[in-house]
């Protein structure tokens, strides 16, 4: 018996690239990449915007209320955050009528007891009655502004912030007062100037009151500008930092409404910063006197 031996060659096609399930593989990725993030920001997008409206309310009870469209469960959010903004905008306009009301009902008898105090007598006790009645009259006045700050909810507009705060000391320094202003000759950013201009003005008062002069200076950030009013005062302590903005708390001792003033002046302009989204702080500077720092959004449209 024999053997046959036969060798035969298999020719083994190896043309196909090896590269070519990384390359699918790659692309499949990239794909699958895309999509998670197109889910992950189609369902993320609601809670931004509600973050966003949230924002825009706690700056300004009037802001845009918020579109109630997409799923269920978003509209039903968005009708229910429209309905808190609703009952907090009735709440404030109940508010300020309550205190026009009660602004008026006590005009009427302190009007009275001016003119039976002017049959008074004796002419020091004749003095300090219409002299407390004058501040009582000033306080409601003071308080029925701070209820209404109608400057806080005016329109945001394109104001020369720069053009106001150098505005602010030309006029000050043509009253005789010693007031500086340091900065750029104008800058166009998106603000309330009635508002701006209020609360600036209440700084450089009290600076030249407590402080005898004022220096505004103004520096443009890329996301910020800063407004500072220094003055040359006494600073206050570290614990009437963020007393000082409370509603009627006078640091000065005096009863005068010359010095003491209503203790509102504070309280209005931090709440007509805040409406602008910015806000404020006291800063007892090292070389002596206070320095007021206002931070604002710089905003150009």
């Amino acid at each position: 018996m024999s053997w046959f031996n036969a060798r035969i060659s298999l020719a083994v096609d190896e043309s196909p690239s090896r590269a070519q399930p990384i390359i699918f593989l790659s692309i499949l990725s990239l794909i699958i990449a895309v999509v998670a993030l197109w889910g992950v920001n189609r369902a993320t997008k609601p809670l931004r915007l509600f973050a966003s409206a949230a924002e825009r309310l706690g700056v300004d009870v009037n802001a845009d209320p918020l579109d109630e469209k997409g799923p269920g469960e978003v509209r039903r959010a968005a009708r229910a955050f429209n309905t808190m903004q609703m009952r907090l905008k009735r709440f404030i306009q109940d508010r300020t009528q309550i205190l026009a009301a009660i602004s008026h009902d006590l005009r009427t008898p302190i009007t009275r007891m001016k003119l039976r105090a002017e049959f008074v007598d004796d002419d020091d006790q004749r003095g300090k009655m219409l002299n407390d009645l004058d501040e009582m009259e000033a306080m409601i006045a003071a308080t029925l502004a701070f209820a209404r700050d109608d400057a806080a909810n005016k329109p945001t507009t394109i104001v020369d912030v720069a053009g106001l705060l150098a505005t602010i000391a030309e006029d000050d320094r043509a009253a005789g007062h010693d007031v500086t202003y340091t900065g750029p000759d104008s800058a166009d950013l998106l603000a309330r100037p009635l508002a701006l201009k209020r609360s600036i003005g209440n700084l450089v008062d009290n600076a030249i009151k407590y402080g005898k002069r004022a220096r505004i200076s103004f520096t443009l950030g890329i996301d910020t500008i800063e407004i500072i009013v220094d003055d040359d005062g006494p600073g206050i302590a570290a614990a009437d930092k963020e007393r000082v903005f409370a509603p009627f708390v006078r640091l000065e001792t005096s009863r005068s409404r010359e010095t003491g003033g209503t203790g509102l002046g504070l309280t209005i302009t931090r709440n007509a910063i805040r409406s602008m989204g910015g806000d404020i702080e006291l800063i007892n500077r090292v070389e002596g006197g206070l320095r007021a720092r206002v931070t604002l959004p710089a905003t150009t449209a």
